[in-house]
């Protein structure tokens, strides 16, 4: 099925089970433990074996030696895989990193060599046996150093430059502005499953167990690793403790497992041990970025500027951090710019809302700043400059868009009106501040395939690759093949992760739920078309509806329309252009409160509220802890959350769950999540968008700003550490 057509009544519309507050159908199986992740795979019957892996003790150079004789005579020990006896393997398409092979050495913990033993701690001991010698070059580990020598790539996912106006006479003739730079640093998913895979081969056909947030680019680019058909891959991840992007392209796990199984002649789990996860997966870059803003007395923006700089290794992706300065605001004379700067850092790639979240950290506190220049409320300032086409492209219009909806109602449950200037507000040894932040997100689409089959029981099983990453994937999707067939959620189920089914959209970007839930409608639509021709209904008067089918003059029940040998749809949704023609994006305001106190600069949270327009919202239970865990990771961006580099060897110096710090329960006492009733027809057949990165975007500035309000101190510097506040606060009295 192609879209091409802004979505008219069709059966999604009747919200007879979709929008409803179902819980996960995944949830009993998750809280009792039988929901079976990557490395939990278990078969008495099996003699699996476990690899551990080696990394890289340097950041750049060759490996002049690996020396295995100890090791392969410790307990235990089966076979060890070292990257010299692989020789240098084929990159897939979406790797910048190489996973593992050949002398080379890109970055910090590059995979070298697996040991695999018959447990787990014979493994890892083993691997304290094998000694490397290394021939170590010097690498560039700073962003602010090698700003200098950034540069435009010649390839980038996103657009490097724009320009609408004129940018330099708009920002000279401005009656106020602002010139100001901001840093972000570098941060890490943090996801609770590590990187895990069991590989097991038949000849020579390879199955892996593993934890994937997008099962067909794994399988196609481990193909190309291995040197071997794709089709001789089966892979499965059904469930998946979280991936926020780190999971969203091929790991090394996977390969050392694949690697080592082979090997071993047996089966083998390996999993990255955290240290790993942070310095040998990708992270988010860290950013360099400098907004000029100038605005007529009245408050409306007369030039709006975006510079960033970001890091990565060579032919890596620059961090798209002013995308959302070309979308949020209105203004006649316009300019963003990107470059990157090569770094000897491990892998920069997605994260949670890749390129907004980080680039509105910086945008939406500049954005106070002009605000607050101009003696404009930070909230009117911002309706004041919003837009209902593209600023780039006054041509194109946004098929649905409602941020200034989004911040009036934020303001008015948060209690916006009881704001108080900086610093004057203080209850005990706290000073109370409110900040405020829009939210965009854009949204992605991703053809995406589903089968459906109709059994004689009346049931419906759905089968799609597609992945669910704690997200609700099981339960929306299920929502969508019964309200398309007529059925109670009982009458359906769903079985995701597995490459022997249509390839989907996969989990990421926010496309999931509505990528995923439109292949669902397309398969559905077949089905039904299959049905109502089976029975002698009219597939356009067909009505289904309480596991029946009818057209007003029969009816007939589902499970006698399959037969004994029951009925199957598939198809694919594929975009036919919309997105094109219409700018699709997602908005939000974020509100929060903070109490610092005045003697140790330390912040508190005290509440937030996030108000949300993303289309049609297919389950509010699911995209309500979408929102919340976006919202929560937000808190963690603005405060403590921080790859901190060692400058000399080139590493991620805290990559553990200890050192590197992120928000937990008592850092978060009440959220709000609020989603305004509407639907986007243009944006699908579903007429809903995603959600699930909104709710990042928008979050740490809202933070920043609340600080600012509470104390007067203005931190552009992520994150806002109380080293940064302390000695600039009010004087205690």
């Amino acid at each position: 099925m192609e879209y091409k057509t802004p979505s008219e009544k069709n059966p999604i519309d009747q919200l007879k089970v979709v929008g409803k507050p179902i819980a996960r159908i995944d949830g009993h199986l998750k809280v009792t433990g039988r929901a079976t992740y990557a490395y939990e795979w278990h078969d008495p019957k099996v003699p699996y074996a476990y690899g551990y892996p080696i990394g890289a003790g340097i950041a750049k150079g060759e490996i002049s030696s690996i020396d295995t004789a100890r090791a392969k005579k410790a307990p235990g020990v089966i076979t060890i895989v070292t990257a010299l006896e692989t020789g240098e393997l084929k990159k897939g398409k979406f790797n910048t990193a190489t996973l593992f092979g050949g002398r080379k050495i890109e970055h910090y913990h590059q995979a070298i060599a697996v040991v695999v033993a018959e447990t787990f701690e014979q493994a890892r001991a083993a691997a304290g046996l094998v000694e490397v010698k290394y021939r170590e070059e010097k690498g560039a580990f700073n962003l602010k150093v090698e700003i200098a020598r950034a540069f435009k790539p010649e390839i980038s996912r996103d657009p490097t430059d724009s320009s609408f106006g004129d940018f330099s006479s708009g920002i000279s003739n401005s009656e106020v502005t602002l010139d100001e730079t901001y840093t972000t640093p570098d941060h890490t998913q943090a996801m609770m499953e590590p990187h895990a895979t069991l590989a097991m081969w038949h000849e020579d056909e390879l199955t892996l167990w593993t934890s994937s947030q997008m099962i067909d680019w794994w399988r196609t680019d481990l193909a190309t690793t291995l040197s071997i058909d794709k089709e001789k891959i089966h892979m499965m991840s059904p469930f998946i403790g979280g991936g926020f992007g780190s999971k969203l392209y091929l790991r090394a796990d996977a390969v050392l497992a694949a690697l080592g199984a082979k090997a071993a002649g047996r089966p083998v789990k390996v999993t990255l041990p955290r240290p790993f996860i942070m310095n040998n997966t990708t992270h988010r870059p860290a950013t360099v970025q400098r907004i000029r803003i100038g605005a007529e007395r009245s408050g409306k923006i007369s030039a709006i500027g975006h510079e960033s700089w970001s890091g990565n290794l060579p032919g890596g992706n620059l961090e798209a951090a002013v995308t959302q300065t070309r979308l949020l605001y209105a203004g006649d004379n316009r300019m963003t710019s990107m470059r990157i700067a090569t770094l000897d850092l491990p892998e920069g790639n997605d994260m949670r809302a890749p390129g907004e979240a980080p680039g509105l950290m910086a945008l939406e506190i500049a954005i106070d700043e002009i605000a607050e220049k101009l003696g404009v409320d930070p909230v009117d300032f911002r309706v004041m400059n919003d837009t209902k086409v593209d600023p780039e492209k006054p041509e194109r219009a946004f098929s649905h868009r409602d941020l200034v909806g989004c911040l009036r109602l934020g303001a008015e449950r948060f209690g916006w009106q009881s704001r108080m200037k900086p610093g004057t507000r203080r209850e005990g040894d706290l000073l109370i501040g409110m900040g405020v932040a829009a939210a965009i997100r854009n949204n992605l689409l991703i053809p995406s395939g589903a089968r459906v089959r109709l059994n004689k029981d009346g049931v419906v099983t759905v089968e799609t690759d597609m992945t669910d990453i704690g997200t609700g994937s099981y339960t929306i999707i299920a929502q969508t093949a019964a309200e398309m067939m007529g059925l109670t959620m009982d009458k359906v189920e769903v079985n995701l992760g597995d490459s022997r089914f249509p390839i989907s959209s996969g989990s990421g970007g926010q496309f999931g739920a509505t990528c995923s839930t439109s292949g669902v409608y397309a398969a559905c639509v077949k089905l039904r078309d299959a049905i109502a021709r089976k029975v002698g209904v009219d597939p356009n008067e067909a009505v289904f509806e309480n596991g029946k089918v009818s057209d007003g003059k029969k009816s007939v029940t589902l499970a006698n329309a399959a037969g004994p040998e029951g009925l199957v749809g598939e198809d694919t949704l594929q975009w036919g252009g919309l997105d094109k023609t219409y700018q699709q994006s997602t908005f939000g305001a974020h509100f929060v409160e903070v109490g610092v106190d005045i003697a140790t600069g330390e912040t508190h949270v005290r509440r937030m509220v996030a108000v949300c327009a993303a289309g049609r919202i297919l389950n509010p239970i699911t995209a309500r802890s979408q929102v919340l865990g976006g919202m929560t990771m937000g808190v963690g961006g603005a405060l403590s959350e921080e790859l901190a580099v060692d400058d000399r060897r080139g590493f991620f110096v805290n990559h553990d769950l200890g050192g590197y710090e992120v928000a937990v329960h008592a850092d978060i006492p009440h959220q709000e999540v609020i989603f305004l009733d509407e639907v986007d027809p243009i944006a699908s057949p579903i007429k809903s968008k995603g959600v699930g990165e909104l709710g990042i975007c928008g979050v740490a500035a809202a933070v920043a700003n609340a600080i600012y309000n509470a104390t007067g101190v203005r931190v552009r510097d992520y994150p806002i550490t109380l080293d940064k506040l302390i000695g600039k606060l009010p004087a205690m009295t």
